[in-house]
């Protein structure tokens, strides 16, 4: 346990002095097997994990990454805006809301929650500005919404978690769905809220006639198509989810084509993005997965079930315990170094305890939204502030706070009611 600690600590302090965190984990793995068993056996093992990225399973990343792109270039998240604000739109908080319902529609083609920060961030900011939405009200909305883009699948981060702990990807990806519409709802509550106590925050906006409402529903025909594909293809036992995943990236192209959206320029554009999101995953994954064999070296993983049986701790304290856990290192890491470092620590003790699999990997992403949208490190936090320069990022973090409330809510029914997380798996056979 002590060398584990030690290499932690180790870990943090290379982030503090501004070392990638992806080097920071591999150069601490490397050394701490160096130093506990031999530089052969430290040399050998990472280079093991480095040929594991190149396994096959792997490429649904790259490819869903790629479809993402291609769906933002299309310019499917103004159809889903603008579907969303006609039918509540009119409403006192309405246009908050409706960016909420499209970012939890644009996470269902896009599956990075930075990428719906971003593009929503373009497309609703400048229309809750023309109804004297505050800057800060209207900024928090768009950061806990982009979160959504790692809970509805697919996702990501659901794929790795998948892979690394040898889970159904498919089971995850339906395990998010009703989680995924509960945070929806809950953050279109908590915008309600926060609008009928102050009400100057978000004004209601114009209200649309049932024939704009007819055409809105008809523009979005391209988001239904493709997540009917994908989606309905892999559970309906046609594809893979890697093949699902291609197939997808493929209907991203041909929509983006047929809308006139692709030249030369951006086709290359989105290639090379996809290309560096995908060797930033991987940089990560490699660092990670050197430490985590590093930390399975040490006696941590054992230490923990020892200890939770020596005192009798309940699971569900457990739990808690994890979640708090990962809420503190939220506040410092990104979420994918922080899933990728500590699953492989927790993972057995989840399984040990007699916990569902699946049903966990969906509270770490829960509780990873949590941490997109917390001080002093929330990712969604720093995206908008890029995108939105003339925002201070004090006010951004006043207009998160009610929807944080939200994501605490939520956590908290997950955990008391599994059975919300895995019924739509279970129902589908999976």
């Amino acid at each position: 346990m002590l060398e584990a600690l030690l290499g932690f600590a180790a870990m943090f302090a290379l982030m503090m002095l501004r070392v990638p965190i992806a080097i920071s984990m591999a150069v601490v793995g490397l050394v701490g097997i160096g130093l506990m068993r031999s530089w052969p056996a430290a040399i050998a093992s990472s280079t093991t994990e480095i040929l594991d990225v190149a396994k096959y399973t792997l490429s649904v990343v790259p490819l869903f990454v790629l479809m993402g792109n291609f769906v933002t270039r299309a310019g499917m998240s103004r159809e889903l805006y603008r579907l969303a604000y006609t039918f509540i739109g009119h409403r006192r908080g309405g246009l908050a809301m409706s960016t909420i319902a499209a970012c939890a529609g644009f996470g269902a083609i896009c599956g990075s929650s930075i990428a719906t920060t971003a593009t929503m961030a373009r497309v609703a900011m400048p229309e809750m500005r023309r109804f004297n939405y505050r800057d800060s009200f209207a900024a928090g909305s768009i950061a806990a919404g982009g979160t959504l883009g790692i809970l509805i699948p697919p996702s990501v981060i659901m794929v790795l978690y998948a892979i690394m702990t040898e889970q159904s990807i498919g089971a995850l990806f339906a395990a998010g769905v009703i989680p995924g519409l509960l945070a929806t709802l809950l953050y279109m509550v908590a915008a309600s809220v926060v609008t009928r106590r102050h009400p100057e925050l978000g004004p209601s906006g114009e209200r649309s006639s049932w024939a704009e409402r007819m055409r809105a529903v008809r523009n979005i025909w391209g988001v239904l198509v493709l997540f009917a594909i994908v989606m309905g293809g892999m559970y309906g036992g046609w594809f893979t989810p890697t093949e699902a995943a291609g197939i997808g990236a493929m209907g991203g192209f041909l929509f983006a084509l047929a809308r006139g959206a692709l030249t030369w320029p951006v086709l290359i554009d989105v290639l090379v993005q996809s290309a560096r999101t995908t060797a930033m995953l991987f940089t990560i994954l490699i660092g990670a997965s050197i430490f985590a064999s590093f930390a399975n070296f040490t006696t941590m993983p054992q230490d923990l079930k020892d200890f939770v049986e020596q005192f009798s701790i309940h699971p569900i304290a457990v739990i808690v315990a994890i979640c708090a856990v990962y809420v503190l290192l939220g506040t410092a890491m990104e979420e994918l170094s922080m899933i990728l470092l500590t699953v492989p620590i927790f993972f057995p003790l989840i399984t040990h305890l007699g916990f569902d699999p699946v049903w966990f990997g969906i509270l770490i992403v829960c509780v990873v939204e949590i941490g997109m949208i917390s001080p002093p490190v929330g990712m969604n936090v720093f995206v908008l502030r890029s995108v939105l320069p003339d925002v201070p990022t004090g006010q951004i973090w006043k207009g998160v706070m009610p929807f944080l409330y939200a994501d605490i809510v939520r956590l908290a029914v997950l955990i008391a009611f599994p059975v919300i997380t895995l019924w739509l798996p279970k129902a589908l056979g999976l």
